[in-house]
Formats: structure tokens, sequence, C-alpha cells
């Protein structure tokens, strides 16, 4: 999956798929649950002192909130292929850069919306500093970016490979 500036998601159809089904399950049948524990809180009595109530209205907040950002993301979702291996950053893409120029303190991150993110590979979004700093670049070429006290840093991209999940 990745995420351009315009608010187009593209993504693969399998990322697509994925999507889709978590929102129908929330949307569905999470929605029922959630209602039944809401339900059988509410029977227990007085509610102002009722955890059991107040812990599965936070959790009814939380996936309502999820099946809005789902719903947003997938309808500006556009379904396609993985980037193309030509060896330019673009989102969707496995990068490995090189800090200060220095091969040895190296980093390989995904460039990607957070909805990609996984335990596997850290995940930088192509908004963010380091993300917009090294997209378009490519193989080879140094790239700028803004650190969060203001200075700038520099980084050489060394390998750039469409994910492969």
């Amino acid at each position: 999956m990745t995420q351009t500036s315009d608010n187009v998601t593209w993504l693969t159809q399998e990322a697509y798929n994925q999507l889709k089904a978590e929102l129908e399950y929330l949307s569905g049948p999470a929605r029922t649950e959630i209602s039944a524990k809401i339900a059988a809180a509410r029977e227990e009595g007085d509610l102002r002192e009722n955890g059991g109530y107040h812990a599965a209205k936070e959790e009814q907040g939380k996936q309502e909130l999820r099946v809005r950002q789902l719903t947003q993301l997938l309808e500006n979702a556009k379904v396609g292929e993985a980037p193309a291996a030509d060896g330019v950053v673009a989102p969707g893409m496995v990068v490995t850069v090189a800090f200060d120029g220095d091969e040895s303190d190296t980093e390989t991150f995904l460039l990607a919306s957070r909805e990609y993110a996984s335990s596997d590979i850290s995940t930088y979004s192509p908004q963010s500093p380091l993300g917009s700093g090294v997209n378009g670049k490519k193989i080879g070429d140094d790239a700028e970016y803004e650190l969060p006290n203001g200075k700038i840093a520099m980084v050489r991209i060394l390998e750039a490979k469409p994910y492969q999940g």
C-alpha cells in the first residue's frame, strides 16, 4: 500500500481485500458484540460507577473511529500493481539508506502508509520528513530531510525494491 499527498491511497489487491474484510467485520459482527457488552454492563446498575460499561463504551468509540478511517481510506483507494523495480524510491518500496554517507550506519524501512505497518520492518510515511526526503530519489542519490530540532540530515539511497509482503 502506498499513499500520495492528494489523499489517494494506492493499494495492492491483497491489501485492499484485507482492509475491506476488516471493515466488514467491524461494521457487522463486531458492532453486534460491542452492543451486547454495553447492554450487559448497563443491566448491572448505576452507570456512573460501572467500569465495565465505561470500558465497553470506550471500546465502541475506538471501533467506530476505525470504521470511519477504513471507510475513508477505501473510498479513496486505487487498486493497482506494486511499484516498478527501477531503483527509484516510491511508496510501496523497501528502502535502505546510509546516514551521512556512512555505509556502516544504515537503516532499511518500508515507505508506505501506516496502514501497511508490520512488526517485520519499520514503516515511514511518504509524508514524514525522511519519507518525503527520499521519495523520488534513485539508488546512489543523496537526500536531505529536516530533523525535529530543525537541523538538516543527509542520507544516501543504497537500495530500493518493491515490498514483497
